[in-house]
């Protein structure tokens, strides 16, 4: 899947929960830091990590995000 940004950057909760993958920025908090988020091929457990365009994400072991 890919994710259109028109800002600078957005944090990675807020991503997850944008694209539907959580119903709570809670549960997207809880997914991040369970370690269930690969950013760029290394795992990041950083809730606020700013999310740019190039980043590539993979989320749980079926969820890929290409942020362009």
């Amino acid at each position: 899947m890919q994710f259109k940004l028109e800002d600078d950057y957005i944090e990675l909760y807020k991503l997850l929960k944008l694209l539907d993958l959580v119903d709570t920025g809670g549960q997207a908090k809880m997914i991040v830091a369970e370690g269930y988020v690969t950013r760029n091929g290394t795992l990041e457990t950083r809730k606020r990590a700013k999310i740019v365009v190039g980043d590539s994400l993979i989320i749980g072991d079926d969820v890929s995000v290409e942020i362009i």
